[in-house]
């Protein structure tokens, strides 16, 4: 039995299964639609992808919300009340407030339980970015490794954690203001497909433009051979909002030019989905940098 939990939040987009045998805790985010609070659980009990998406193409749009600091209190209290200590990795600071509500909630809980530790990592990774950070953190712990070494070992790697990922409607993108209202109208006539990425700064940074959802899709792929560390030997993530036959592709390809084994494919969740729409594919690797 291990000694310390990770915990994580929904936006790390990581399927079910793994989450139970990996025995994370996931914090699920929240989303409001037609005026209704959803919770987004990895088990999507609340809402599926597939009826998300539904909603999103008929023009019905979504909010998001961070943890906020009671929740995040909450969900670290069930941990550190049990005796076990606490390793949070989190959503992008740059994206997102929940990092910081889980750094405040540590802070409060710090007095109450004078003998537990609770580390939180701004991981600066966002949708399976930060699963497949989860998932290699996670890892370690089944291997043995201390709260500590994991905790070094994540701030020593988190900025090797490289999200590609391109839509194929730019509207959600001038919605969330990532790009302009001219660059949508222009880029949606010509079919032009941003290939955005997340920086180190953990933003969302749109990095080139591709002439139809083919090239763009090809350009991520292109993107492992420029910077991906050893990528045969990997486990690499794809997540997408209701194009799974997209992220087939891109896996294949990744699989045929680089002789990757294993890629690990989820539906890109209604918190990051309410951002990108419908027809995102984004993928997720270790490179020597971001």
């Amino acid at each position: 039995m291990h000694n310390y939990v990770i915990i994580t939040d929904s936006s790390a987009d990581l399927p079910d299964s793994l989450v139970k045998e990996l025995e994370l805790e996931v914090l699920p985010l929240s989303f409001i639609m037609d005026g209704k609070t959803y919770r987004n659980w990895p088990d999507n009990r609340e809402m599926s992808p597939a009826e998300f998406y539904s909603k999103e193409r008929e023009g019905i749009m979504a909010t998001t919300n961070a943890v906020n600091v009671g929740d995040a209190a909450d969900a670290l209290e069930a941990v550190l009340s049990q005796g076990k200590d606490a390793l949070v990795l989190a959503f992008s600071s740059g994206l997102s407030a929940t990092c910081n509500s889980f750094q405040i909630a540590a802070r409060e809980l710090a007095e109450r339980y004078p003998d537990r530790k609770v580390y939180v990592v701004d991981t600066l990774c966002a949708s399976m970015g930060q699963g497949m950070f989860v998932y290699r953190a996670a890892k370690l712990r089944q291997e043995g490794k201390s709260m500590e070494e994991v905790r070094d070992w994540a701030e020593e790697n988190k900025l090797r954690q490289c999200h590609y990922f391109t839509v194929d409607d730019l509207f959600f993108l001038k919605k969330g203001g990532r790009v302009s209202a001219a660059t949508a109208v222009v880029g949606t006539m010509l079919q032009i497909k941003p290939v955005l990425h997340v920086d180190n700064e953990g933003h969302l940074i749109n990095i080139a433009k591709a002439r139809g959802r083919k090239a763009s899709l090809t350009a991520l792929v292109d993107k492992v051979g420029e910077l991906g560390d050893d990528p045969a030997s990997q486990t690499m993530f794809i997540s997408n909002s209701d194009c799974a036959e997209d992220a087939q592709f891109v896996a294949d390809e990744i699989k045929k030019r680089y002789g990757t084994k294993e890629i690990i494919i989820n539906s890109i969740g209604p918190v990051i989905g309410a951002h990108t729409g419908p027809g995102c594919v984004a993928l997720f690797f270790t490179g020597k940098h971001r």
